[in-house]
């Protein structure tokens, strides 16, 4: 068992719904060898690895593994979003679900832990995967330091990039935007990351920057 972090802990004092279920789940994590730290999000760590999120979404408080890696031989895993690769969540309503699935979640975590340690990988095969919109060649041409910036950006902010771009059905509008994006990429920052340094959910943004509008 791990130590509290006070800052899960605040966190889960905060939230407006699902507290009796994110209290009862974070219950069970802390009797993991998992290490309770708070980044984006409450996070949960093995040998410095993020390993799963606990979190509180609009209705539903959910369990987001890191990996497609688990086998989930008992088929309570999904995408969280349609273009997601190797996320996989457990989605809880309820009280009683998570006693329901509690052996079967500790299962999974134990699974997730080993292969942490056996150091496995998840096999994206970016070069075949991604579809490079011919503008965005045409930039890196003609902008070296941003093809070596996207290249140095994770597999997973890079497709997050590649959807947007490929996104819009015009040339133009991909042009466009490439170019609102060709900061970002040279600082290093995935399409969803916070910029500004407001955001209470970092490195993801929550929209914190609108207050400078004001």
């Amino acid at each position: 068992m791990t130590g509290k972090n006070q800052q899960v802990q605040t966190y889960i004092d905060s939230s407006s719904t699902w507290k009796k279920e994110l209290t009862l789940l974070r219950q069970i994590l802390l009797t993991t060898e998992l290490k309770e730290e708070f980044k984006w999000h409450s996070c949960y760590t093995f040998e410095n690895n993020n390993v799963l999120i606990l979190s509180s979404l609009k209705r539903v408080a959910l369990s987001a593994f890191s990996r497609v890696l688990l086998k989930d031989k008992h088929q309570v895993l999904s995408k969280p979003g349609e273009n997601s690769q190797s996320a996989r969540v457990i989605r809880f309503r309820s009280v009683d679900k998570i006693v329901e699935l509690e052996p079967i979640l500790k299962k999974y975590i134990s699974e997730a832990i080993q292969i942490q340690q056996k150091g496995l990988k998840v096999d994206f095969d970016q070069k075949g995967d991604l579809d490079f919109p011919p503008e965005l060649q045409d930039e890196f041409k003609r902008q070296p330091k941003l093809k070596k910036a996207f290249e140095a950006l994770t597999p997973g902010r890079q497709r997050g990039y590649i959807l947007f771009f490929n996104g819009a059905k015009q040339s133009k509008s991909r042009i466009a935007r490439i170019n609102k994006e060709t900061d970002r990429i040279l600082a290093g920052k995935g399409i969803h990351d916070c910029i500004c340094g407001l955001s209470n959910k970092l490195p993801s943004c929550d929209g914190s920057h609108k207050a400078l509008k004001k």
